[in-house]
């Protein structure tokens, strides 16, 4: 990585590389002065005779480009492009046969019968991009390391597949399960790349669009954390993310691009395929989205390189004396592009030439044919690999390419650049006779017109296909491939834990702090410490982080260059290009992007690490969760906290901050492992197991949720019949009730464990009944293991039927069951179909807001006192008590007084 002082300036380029010079001399004598002037009088007044002259330009009207915006022509010059090392015949015909079989495979699949979907237009459009790619700069894993990361267009799926099929790594009857993946399993392929769909191809999911890019960004900046820190090798390894120009208005898409020109990441190149459309039509029709895009990543600091042209427009922008041709190209809007796209040579000679004299004696040597081929870069493998190779050379700062194409290219005149291109997913018998001419395929008309149209493959032993494997064998192995090669953590012993099992004793601490001890212990284990990643959203202090400052210190890869303002503290912030600890600013997208490349490391680079991602609880599933899909779908692991976590425990910060649901929007992702503990003994073995489950020998694709919350509360040790299955499973009886006569259950989870156990003490004393107190642990996991109980049954009638674990633990506890968390009560309510008995929950269910904690609750009716009204209310539904003793109790607590409950305990750790 290059330092600080020898990355390229942040406002760099804007000077056009294609006009040519008529008066080499004039030229030299224009910057003879400019020398003299440096030379004589110094940079600053250089500078400002400069800056003069562009004001002058400017009121002279002499089209001088912005310095965030070039001409629209090609950043690299004819002149300057590298010598292609490939044999561009072998290549096209490779290009052609895979193009063939992406669209045939879509194709197949709109069968009758079958008609599952599919795109073939974006590939097409980005075919050559990827091709170049392919055989000449993505490396693979066969060198033992991570090779390069490469995050594919989602849609350009089918293209990946069709070339693996050409290297003989997917089958024909593979192709035929495109998007059939139950069906004609074990050969289904996925619609698009999905790691947990096919975990041995695929490594990371790009569609939802806009977290591809937002993934590469902090995959690249990981890559160099992993090397700063001593934990893997990855100076050879580079990012590649192929996104759509479309694409970039997704707002995750552009809203990380300050980090990584800040960091330098030059190891991270995107390659945004511009072929002008979105997925209904033209991406800015009256506008330019290539000039738009160069001056957003321009002005975040990035290295733009524009590939707008391919080699036929040369010789034009050669005669280009006065840039007459730069101007009409300047001036052109992508609509009216995309109609020369569509449209005869004739037209085009006639509406773009036409209307100046100029133009038209530029073209008048030419055919309408030969007019009708001027092309666009992004389908010229030259000067594709001209722009990747000044990617890979440039060093400072991260590269976009802005390539030009065409969307549905050589598909035919009924896709190229047609604005339903993106929906047409089956060619017509005369649209596959054209493709197969255009491509030069020897394919017979017979096979095209008798039933589906056959895929081709010029034979394994062919010229094309060994200059394939050759390529790939000198790049280090086939891509995409997903390998794991990390080795099961040894895990830490027991007395790691111990500390935290031990209860608060007499101080009262938020779970959160409970769960910040622990991780202090954890990350002093000589085997795992170095390991762990802590990812925060500018909050360390908030979550009582702060104490890992000096020690752990936050990763910055210029370190620390000024002196901190708390220096002088014993938790001064310190900043260190070998730090730990991930500090991303206010960007909960930011860092979960980050714990997803952490997450994944121990397959991307072969070398396990454990994320810890700490943030209000509100921000993460219900801001980001479609990243924590990503996540699941990356197969990443590592633990998620979401602290401040509840309806009513974060007094004072009102309705925005009041998290009552992320539970159970945890519950919808098949691979989020979610607790909600109460106490640090637990916390101590649901983390021991995750560490199990997700780093040891027999490890799995998934992460752990824990919400913990910031309301200070005694801690009990943990007891010494303690059930630690219970606690793992989702449910263990914390505390029997020993008065009364009457029985009855309390399930509680997370901070309203404590209300449930002085609801047991008032119902005892007052009322005569007889409560146990059960923390659950995970309203999830029990409901997640009764529905597979229930599925087997469903399947297995002939079998003994089994029982969910809630049930069986349950069974025997007499009397009603009342559940209460601080999550609205479709959380508890999960598992209400499999409780053995009278069940009914109280939760925060609507908006919160902000005021203490205890006039909070009894609004809600989740209190002590609630739960209290709530057993006896379910005891005299069956006759146990009379009835008149509910209007008794509400009198008693003022249920209806919101101002009447205590406010409870102010503050907390966060």
């Amino acid at each position: 990585m290059a330092s600080g002082s020898d990355r390229n300036p942040i406002i760099i380029g804007g000077l056009p590389s294609q006009v040519p010079d008529f008066d080499p001399e004039e030229t030299q004598e224009w910057l003879d002065s400019l020398d003299a002037a440096v030379d004589e009088r110094g940079r600053e007044r250089a500078r400002y005779l400069m800056l003069r002259l562009i004001e002058r330009a400017r009121e002279k009207r002499v089209a001088v480009p912005e310095m965030r915006s070039s001409d629209y022509v090609n950043t690299i010059a004819t002149k300057d492009e590298p010598f292609f090392p490939g044999n561009e015949e072998i290549e096209r015909k490779v290009l052609n046969a895979t193009r063939w079989n992406a669209a045939v495979m879509v194709s197949r699949a709109q069968r009758p019968g079958i008609g599952v979907g599919g795109h073939i237009a974006t590939f097409a459009s980005s075919a050559s991009l990827y091709d170049v790619g392919f055989n000449h700069f993505f490396r693979g894993k066969d060198g033992g390391d991570g090779g390069d990361q490469i995050f594919f267009q989602g849609h350009a799926s089918p293209g990946i597949y069709a070339r693996a099929f050409l290297l003989d790594r997917l089958s024909e009857q593979q192709l035929d399960a495109f998007r059939q993946e139950k069906s004609k399993a074990p050969y289904g392929l996925s619609s698009y790349p999905h790691p947990r769909l096919m975990p041995d191809f695929w490594e990371f999911p790009t569609v939802s669009m806009g977290l591809g890019p937002l993934g590469a960004i902090f995959q690249a900046r990981m890559n160099r954390y992993m090397e700063a820190r001593g934990i893997a090798d990855t100076s050879a390894s580079h990012v590649w993310a192929f996104l759509g120009d479309g694409e970039m208005d997704e707002p995750e898409s552009l809203g990380q691009l300050s980090i990584a020109a800040r960091e330098g990441l030059d190891n991270l190149t995107f390659v945004v395929n511009c072929n002008l459309q979105r997925l209904d039509g033209p991406v800015r029709g009256n506008g330019k989205i290539i000039q738009e895009l160069e001056s957003q990543f321009r002005g975040a600091g990035w290295n733009v390189i524009k590939l707008v042209w391919d080699r036929s427009w040369d010789p034009l922008l050669a005669q280009d004396r006065d840039g007459v041709l730069v101007n009409k190209l300047n001036t052109t809007p992508d609509g009216q592009f995309q109609t020369y796209a569509t449209e005869t040579g004739a037209y085009i000679r006639d509406h773009f030439f036409g209307d100046d004299h100029r133009l038209r004696a530029m073209v008048e040597g030419m055919t309408d044919a030969q007019i009708l081929h001027l092309g666009r870069g992004g389908h010229d493998h030259k000067k594709i690999f001209a722009a990747f190779s000044a990617a890979k050379a440039h060093t400072g700062q991260p590269t976009v390419i802005l390539a030009q194409t065409v969307k549905g290219w050589t598909l035919g005149p009924n896709f190229e650049g047609r604005n339903a291109t993106h929906q047409m997913k089956k060619l017509t018998v005369a649209d596959l006779k054209g493709f197969r001419d255009r491509l030069h395929l020897p394919i017979s008309d017979k096979e095209l017109e008798d039933g589906a149209p056959p895929y081709y493959h010029p034979g394994r032993n062919s010229e094309e296909i060994q200059y394939m494997h050759d390529r790939r064998k000198g790049l280090g192995g086939y891509v995409p491939t997903r390998v794991v090669r990390a080795k099961p953590l040894q895990l830490p012993e027991e007395k790691t834990y111990a500390s935290v099992r031990k209860g608060s004793g007499q101080q009262s601490i938020a779970t959160t702090m409970a769960f910040v001890r622990l991780l202090k212990d954890l990350m002093r284990d000589k085997e795992i410490g170095k390991r762990f990643v802590l990812i925060a959203p500018d909050e360390y202090r908030t979550f009582g982080m702060d104490s890992f400052f000096p020690s752990a210190k936050i990763y910055n890869p210029l370190g620390q260059q000024y002196e901190s303002v708390d220096r002088d503290l014993l938790l001064a912030y310190k900043e260190s290009p070998t730090g730990q600890m991930l500090h991303d600013g206010i960007s909960e997208a930011g860092c979960t992007a980050s714990l997803i490349a952490a997450g994944s490391a121990y397959a991307t680079h072969g070398e396990p690490l454990i994320p810890v991602y700490v943030f209000y609880s509100m921000f993460g599933f219900q801001r980001t969760g479609d990243q924590f899909w990503q996540m699941a779908d990356q197969l990443a692991r590592g633990f998620v906290l979401g602290a401040t976590a509840g309806r009513t425990t974060l007094t004072g910060e009102g309705l925005q901050h009041a998290d009552g649901h992320s539970q159970l929007l945890a519950s919808t992702n098949p691979g989020c492992v979610a607790y909600d503990p109460a106490y640090g003994f637990e916390i101590a073995h649901i983390v021991k197991d995750g560490l199990r489950r997700m780093y040891g020998p027999d490890s799995e694709d998934v992460f752990y949720y824990l919400t913990v919350y910031n309301e200070p509360i005694q801690h009990p040790a943990e007891p010494t019949d303690v059930d630690v299955e219970g606690i793992l499973k989702g449910v263990h009886r914390f505390s029997r009730g020993t008065e009364g006569s009457i029985p009855a259950q309390i399930l509680a989870s997370g901070v309203a464990v404590p209300w449930a156990l002085e609801a047991q003490r008032v119902l005892a004393a007052e009322w005569n009944v007889r409560a146990d107190v059960w923390s659950a642990t995970s309203w999830n996991e029990l409901r997640r293991e009764a529905v597979e109980v229930e599925r087997h049954n469903l399947l297995h009638p002939e079998e003994e039927q089994r029982v969910p674990y809630v049930t069986r633990k349950l069974s025997g506890s007499e009397g009603p069951f009342v559940a209460v968390s601080d999550w609205m009560r479709s959380v508890p309510d999960q598992i209400a179909r499999w409780v053995p008995g009278t069940y009914q929950s109280l939760g925060a269910d609507g908006f919160g807001f902000a005021d203490t904690r205890g006039a909070a609750r009894r609004f809600f009716h989740i209190d002590a006192q609630s739960i209290v009204v709530a057993v006896l209310t379910e005891l005299a539904r069956e006759g146990k008590v009379d009835r008149s003793v509910l209007k008794q109790a509400i009198d008693r607590y003022q249920l209806l007084e919101v101002a009447a409950a205590d406010p409870g305990a102010a503050g907390g750790d966060a």
